[in-house]
C-alpha cells in the first residue's frame, strides 16, 4: 500500500546541507498499521508529507497503492490524495461553514464515494449523534478530532496517514480518539501510518519504526492474536 525505496530528502540551512533522509526504505501492506516515532527534527513529518505527495524526493521513488506518487505532476498527485489518501493532522483544519454532517462528507463527494449509510455510522460512532447540525466551533477540541478523523475515513481510503492525531488533546480523550481511530480504520479496511512522539500512541499499532539520523530503526512488531 505504501513503499518508499531508497529515499533521500535534504534541505539547506544556513549551517550547509541537512540531511533528514537518508535511503529510507518502507513497505506497509494493505490493513497493517505502522506507528513512526523520532526526536522533533528527525523527519517525521516530513516522510508522511513525501508520502502524501505534498513533497517530493530528493532521490528515490514512493509507491502509493501501486502509483509511484513522487514521478506524478502536481494534478495527478492532488487527485491521488483525494481518491486514495486520508489525511489526519494535529490541526484538524475543518470547514468553519460547514455543519459536522457536512464537513464529515466533504472527502467523501470531493472523491465520490460519499456513502450516506456509512457516514451515518461514523457520526454515530465517534459520538457525534445529535450535533450534525452544529458548526466546528461549536464543538470541543476532543470532539472537533473525531469529527476530522471522520471526514478522512469517509470515503474509505486505502492509506490513512496521521501526523499526531491526538497531540492537542488531553490523556483521557487522546486514549478515546487513538481507540475510535484503530476501530474505524480497521471497518474501513485501511492501512494506516501515525507519526507520534507518544509511546502510548504507538503501543497498539501492529508495528513501530523510530526515525534517527536519517535512518529507519525497527523498534517493535507486536504480535497478532
Amino acid at each position: 500500500m505504501l513503499e518508499f525505496r531508497q529515499v533521500h530528502k535534504t534541505y539547506a540551512t544556513p549551517q550547509g546541507p541537512l540531511t533528514v533522509l537518508g535511503g529510507i526504505d518502507l513497505r506497509l501492506g494493505a490493513g497493517e498499521s505502522l506507528a513512526l516515532m523520532g526526536e522533533s527534527g528527525s523527519g517525521k513529518s516530513t516522510l508522511l508529507h513525501l508520502a502524501a505527495g505534498l513533497d517530493r524526493p530528493d532521490a528515490g521513488e514512493v509507491e502509493v497503492a501501486g502509483k509511484v506518487i513522487s514521478s506524478l505532476n502536481d494534478p495527478a498527485r492532488a487527485r491521488l490524495r483525494r481518491e486514495t489518501l486520508g489525511l489526519v493532522f494535529q490541526q484538524f483544519h475543518l470547514v468553519p461553514s460547514l455543519n459536522v454532517r457536512d464537513n464529515l462528507r466533504l472527502q467523501a463527494r470531493l472523491a465520490r464515494r460519499d456513502d450516506i449509510e456509512w457516514a451515518g455510522h461514523l457520526i454515530e460512532r465517534l459520538g457525534l449523534a445529535g450535533l450534525e447540525t452544529r458548526y466546528p466551533e461549536q464543538l470541543s477540541g476532543g470532539q472537533q478530532q473525531r469529527l476530522a478523523i471522520g471526514r478522512a475515513l469517509a470515503p474509505r481510503p486505502a492509506l490513512l496517514l496521521a501526523d499526531e492525531p491526538t497531540g492537542n488533546l488531553d490523556e483521557t480523550s487522546a486514549g478515546e480518539v487513538l481507540s475510535l481511530l484503530l476501530a474505524l480504520v480497521s471497518e474501513a479496511g485501511s492501512a494506516l501510518l501515525v507519526v507520534t512522539h507518544s509511546p502510548q500512541v504507538a503501543a497498539p499499532l501492529d508495528r513501530c519504526l523510530r526515525l534517527t539520523h536519517g535512518q529507519l530503526v525497527p523498534a517493535y512488531t507486536r504480535e497478532k492474536a
